[in-house]
């Protein structure tokens, strides 16, 4: 069986082509750019040539591509963009519009010849088809494992980070357990947009399965024997935006603090997860420090727990005295995400499970 899974973050977008005929080793493996870090380059280039822009397509990721598209506001040129493509910015489309963006109707948008026109959507398959075969490699799949962060639509003046973290809270306390956050895409809440749209331009090609980028890192890095094999586990992805900690014991979780990387220093995040791990860090605290929020679903038992890091800012905890151990699940940490994007489609099809977890070499935890 042949899987592609695809963890989009906000600096990269990690992308493994898996192979259950073959060891894991051999799959074929790609970091590249993240979609909102080349749609930011474009609005960059337009801005440098005094352009109006246009923006259609989807709801995506925002970040560097709202960063820049603010720039290009702040030169004095137009921007149109279409409702679904605004709500990447904001989901509230009057906030958008007080920016001085101009929101236009698809037929309008059609016929707009005066913009360039910049098409928005965090998943290219046709584009990763043709690198595929320019590389000589085949580029059919029988699954789809996709992962992002989605903030989720808050309504009107309502925090997305307060709204992002109590979808998490609300998650784990339904059922307790990081699988818990793997969706097939009939299943994806209604408010998860970003995911919604994303799971549409993946079309009907081959079935899917959705997974928040901060769950399939953990479920990846507990792939990694030192870190699966351990009794308890706190693993710290540290993105190139977000940071994620979950207390853990396998899939099962004890709790979960959510920050931004670029806030945290290496002592903040060090205080926090031993705070975390003592059940003393509050929601307060993390919230009124620009991060999302903590959760603490159930006491632990006494012991320690392996401290594991992953994610492209894992340096921050370089000599850290929680001392770490930096997961690498299969010899790749920055495949960590794709690798718990495998055990999210085994866990959503459970047909495939035992061809799945052989082909990764063990057992999935749970």
């Amino acid at each position: 069986m042949r899987i592609l899974a695809i963890d989009i973050g906000t600096g990269t977008q990690d992308i493994l082509l898996f192979d259950s005929s073959d060891v894991v080793e051999n799959s074929v493996k790609m970091v590249v750019p993240s979609p909102t870090t080349r749609i930011a380059e474009e609005i960059g280039d337009a801005t440098k040539r005094r352009s109006a822009v246009l923006f259609t397509g989807v709801t995506m990721g925002g970040g560097p591509c709202t960063w820049a598209l603010q720039r290009h506001l702040q030169a004095g040129l137009p921007v149109f963009a279409t409702s679904d493509a605004a709500k990447t910015f904001d989901d509230d489309l009057e906030v958008v519009a007080s920016w001085g963006v101009r929101v236009v109707g698809d037929d309008e948008a059609a016929h707009m010849k005066s913009a360039e026109r910049i098409d928005l959507r965090d998943l290219d398959l046709d584009a990763l088809r043709i690198a595929f075969t320019s590389l000589g490699v085949d580029p059919h799949v029988d699954g789809l494992a996709l992962a992002c962060l989605d903030h989720g639509a808050a309504p009107p003046g309502y925090s997305d980070r307060l709204f992002r973290f109590e979808h998490l809270r609300r998650v784990v306390e339904e059922r307790n357990d990081l699988l818990a956050f793997a969706y097939l895409p009939e299943d994806v809440p209604p408010y998860l947009t970003r995911a919604r749209a994303l799971l549409s331009s993946a079309g009907s090609a081959a079935p899917a399965v959705f997974l928040d980028t901060a769950p399939a890192a953990a479920l990846g890095a507990l792939q990694d024997p030192l870190v699966g094999d351990a009794e308890r586990q706190v693993v710290l992805n540290l993105g190139n935006s977000h940071t994620l900690a979950f207390h853990l014991r396998g899939s099962h979780v004890y709790s979960l603090f959510e920050h931004h990387t670029g806030l945290l220093s290496r002592e903040e995040v060090e205080s926090m997860t031993e705070r975390l791990l003592a059940g003393t860090l509050t929601q307060e605290e993390v919230f009124n420090g620009n991060g999302h929020g903590v959760c603490h679903v159930e006491s632990p038992p006494s012991g320690d727990a392996v401290v594991a890091v992953t994610g492209p800012q894992r340096s921050k905890l370089s000599g850290s005295r929680l001392r770490p151990h930096f997961a690498t699940p299969h010899g790749d940490m920055m495949l960590s995400g794709c690798f718990g994007l495998l055990q999210a489609f085994a866990a959503k099809h459970p047909s495939r499970q035992e061809e799945i977890e052989a082909a990764l070499g063990g057992t999935f935890l749970s």
